[in-house]
């Protein structure tokens, strides 16, 4: 009972204000989900990150084996999703990011922040910068057939994330004031980036959805035991190991369906794992968390 509790308590905020966003859309409401994403994406976002790296108080030697695992988890599903790619003929441009990456920002941190605290973001800002390095320059590469090398050099999170460990690892804080103030942009990161992605789900078309039920739950199996068995190989703590596994295992993010869309893969197939994913999270992930919390 105890337990059922703690994972609702951890889940509940985060389905919640996933379904403000999703109501405020079905109910007709505006949301300029443009602007929304580009205040969240260029300037809270990068200050939660910054700060959180910055004030953590993790081991830096931990927090490179965390790195490392990370790393090794995404080359991991990589193999297995190009392998399942093959076997099954499908559309490498279209099918092989969303298998990959998963939704580690609007959906990952506050997981991890909720079900781990202070610590639990820590890790996950780690996996979330992972994942957005490689989805700027691997996942446009798979679909757009080009690198985006450039366009990483261009994103405010990385330098955040650069910024935050170097002042990690040279124990430097910024002085109270500017952090206090960094403290306060950052909060808005969690709110925005979830109440977004209920908008998103929202506005989103669905397509072979039968298809999408069966990779998603491909991709739930194949990220639960990379990541369930990276974490034992690293020997990670038990809120690294946790984070690791929800992270990885977070379902398809909605920027996969914006690069097929800008890059002329199917989006609409993707769509439809983006809806059906999430969908699945609902139930997935707090058994997920029950066993990892």
């Amino acid at each position: 009972m105890n337990l059922s509790l703690t994972v609702l308590e951890i889940v509940a905020p985060v389905f919640i204000l996933a379904a403000t966003g999703f109501g405020w859309v079905k109910f007709g409401f505006e949301y300029r989900i443009q602007f929304v994403t580009r205040l969240a994406m260029t300037l809270a976002v990068p200050c939660l990150i910054f700060t959180a790296l910055m004030k953590t108080s993790l081991d830096k030697g931990t927090l490179g084996t965390f790195l490392l695992a990370s790393l090794a988890g995404y080359a991991l599903i990589a193999l297995v999703a190009q392998g399942l790619v093959r076997f099954t003929g499908l559309d490498r441009r279209t099918y092989l990011a969303p298998l990959i990456f998963g939704n580690t920002g609007n959906l990952g941190l506050p997981l991890a922040l909720f079900a781990f605290g202070e610590a639990g973001l820590g890790y996950g800002v780690v996996v979330l910068a992972v994942s957005s390095v490689l989805s700027f320059t691997f996942g446009i590469y798979l679909v757009a057939g080009q690198g985006a090398g450039r366009k990483v050099l261009k994103e405010p999170m990385v330098w955040a994330t650069l910024l935050g460990g170097l002042f990690l690892w040279q124990d430097w804080q910024t002085p109270q004031f500017l952090t206090n103030a960094l403290d306060l942009i950052g909060q808005m990161a969690i709110p925005l980036m979830l109440i977004t992605l209920g908008v998103a789900v929202a506005r989103l078309t669905p397509g072979k959805i039968s298809r999408a039920v069966a990779l998603s739950l491909a991709k739930l199996l194949i990220c639960v035991a990379v990541g369930w068995g990276l974490g034992l190989i690293f020997a990670l703590d038990k809120v690294a190991f946790g984070v690791l596994v929800l992270q990885l295992s977070t379902p398809v993010a909605v920027t996969s369906y914006l690069l097929a869309e800008k890059f002329n893969a199917d989006s609409e197939a993707v769509a439809g794992m983006v809806v059906v994913s999430t969908l699945m999270a609902v139930v997935a992930l707090p058994l997920l968390l029950a066993l990892v919390v």
